[in-house]
């Protein structure tokens, strides 16, 4: 299982068919973005197994000591046949699909801004060309807490704006949006490519 590293006593973890147990209990056998339908049915393992040996790891786990803070699930886009029904769809072809995340303790959304850039550095390592996830505009009246509860299957709009993410798509409320990766950084195992990465995300947003 690969780690890394983002301070003292805490790592991010892959997430895959080994450490699905240490997900939060909900997601272990959560199969919603994995149907087309909800009346067909999903053997979760039988997908795992399929996504591992095409496409490697499909999330990460943000983990303090012994206790998981975060979760996050992403995927090539053909293996989540959800989001080809959402509005604002179908995810694009070459994208990896940042699908959803799980935040166990709702005053540390910093963990899953570690978790986004996890995400976003080993799918561009990966050689994958572009992240892509569905987000929400909010009222300009919404407080923060109300963005950033505890599970996300659409991200704050302004929240995927902040990591670099362009709109493709929008129906009413709900957008398609998407990170270029061509020219990012390469992120290392240590906190400090962590912070790397999130000052050449900022830089590409002033520049565009």
């Amino acid at each position: 299982m690969a780690d890394r590293t983002t301070t003292a006593g805490t790592r991010v973890h892959d997430l895959n068919g080994s450490t699905i147990e240490s997900a939060p209990s909900c997601c272990v056998g959560c199969v919603w973005w994995q149907q087309r339908r909800d009346d067909q049915p999903v053997d979760k393992r039988r997908w795992i197994r399929g996504v591992e040996e095409t496409f490697g790891p499909w999330g990460k786990l943000y983990r303090d000591g012994g206790r998981t803070v975060a979760s996050l699930q992403y995927g090539p886009a053909d293996a989540f046949p959800r989001a080809r029904r959402l509005p604002a769809g179908p995810p694009s072809d070459d994208a990896v699909l940042l699908t959803c995340a799980f935040l166990l303790d709702a005053s540390s959304p910093w963990a899953l801004q570690s978790l986004f850039l996890a995400c976003i550095g080993e799918v561009r390592d990966g050689g994958h060309p572009a992240v892509e996830s569905f987000g929400y505009r909010y009222d300009d009246d919404d407080g923060f807490a109300t963005r950033f509860g505890r599970h996300h299957t659409v991200f704050p709009r302004d929240f995927l704006t902040d990591l670099g993410f362009r709109t493709l798509r929008t129906a009413g409320r709900v957008e398609l949006m998407r990170l270029e990766l061509r020219g990012l950084l390469p992120v290392e195992d240590h906190e400090w490519a962590l912070v790397r990465a999130w000052e050449a995300i900022q830089a590409r947003r002033r520049m565009g």
